[in-house]
């Protein structure tokens, strides 16, 4: 199966001139969510993984099946204000502001090796914020899979330039 097929693209959205990778049309899909999620878990099947962290909210859904997949727990990377006990808190720039993300100060333990998922890379903002968050809270990102990479805003690279691996499912260039 064609994974891009079953992603929805929305042009003018959020604003003029963006094409949105609408990742829901995919996860609606019951045969495309079970493909990309047993493509998601296939490189580190086998790996020494201990925690998936998902990032808010398409992360959670993704992230979610990976860690049942890899039979590890769930961590949630949240933005802030949403977790309702003490957090750590990482903030990073975005195009036009701040934001913050969190994650319970207790859920990750020291040396946790720890696989960062989330539907999209692109700017890599979000996803450099969230291993920042992971390795201050004592964790190893021992990688990070999206199910779409945007090579051309520069992303995966980014992240990689952490020292931490990225795979995508697909790459839609040019956007």
């Amino acid at each position: 199966m064609d994974l891009k097929s079953a992603i929805r693209t929305i042009p003018d959205y959020p604003k003029p001139g963006i094409l949105f990778r609408d990742v829901t049309t995919l996860i609606g899909d019951a045969r495309a969510f079970r493909i990309a999620v047993d493509q998601m878990v296939q490189p580190w099947a086998g790996a020494k993984i201990d925690t998936v962290a998902g990032t808010e909210a398409r992360g959670f859904i993704l992230g979610g099946a990976v860690a049942h997949q890899l039979s590890v727990g769930f961590v949630p990377v949240r933005k802030r204000g949403k977790l309702p006990w003490r957090t750590l808190v990482e903030e990073y720039e975005l195009e036009y502001g701040q934001d913050a993300i969190e994650i319970h100060v207790d859920a990750i333990r020291e040396g946790d090796r720890v696989l960062l998922v989330d539907d999209l890379i692109a700017t890599g903002g979000t996803a450099e914020a969230s291993i920042k968050l992971l390795q201050r809270a004592g964790a190893t990102v021992v990688g990070a899979a999206f199910v779409i990479d945007l090579p051309d805003l520069g992303g995966a690279k980014r992240i990689e330039a952490l020292g931490v691996p990225v795979s995508a499912l697909v790459a839609f260039d040019g956007e």
